[in-house]
């Protein structure tokens, strides 16, 4: 999914990147777990990720661990990139969702939303 966001890439990626950042937008709670892996909190419920990649400024790729904080066999993860167009002068966040949704368009309504609060935040 791609989604246009009318502000710069260096305003919109702690959004993207950080344990405040996130929970602005994207979840009730984060946390940052002295392991250094996130908690992010859902409905009262925690939620384990760490960072398995991240291009600053640019990326960042968060992988979805068990209960215990151990990595999972093909686990889901959630990819956020911001790419700039020269063609139309502005900036998009893509985002993968590889998860277990089997409704692919309430997946798209939830990120329509999410994203739509993002912009709120950002003013774009």
């Amino acid at each position: 999914m791609e989604y246009p966001i009318n502000a710069s890439p260096k305003l919109l990626f702690p959004y993207l990147a950080s344990a405040s950042g996130l929970a602005q937008w994207f979840c009730d709670d984060v946390r940052l777990d002295p392991d250094h892996r996130l908690n992010m909190v859902w409905d009262k419920q925690n939620h384990y990720a760490e960072i398995a990649l991240q291009r600053p400024g640019r990326s960042i790729r968060y992988v979805f661990l068990d209960e215990k904080k151990q990595p999972l066999l093909d686990a889901n993860f959630l990819d956020f990139s911001l790419e700039y167009s020269k063609i139309t002068d502005g900036v998009f966040l893509r985002v993968t969702d590889y998860s277990d949704h089997s409704d692919s368009q309430e997946q798209q309504e939830l990120w329509d939303g999410l994203v739509g609060k993002l912009r709120d935040q950002v003013g774009g």
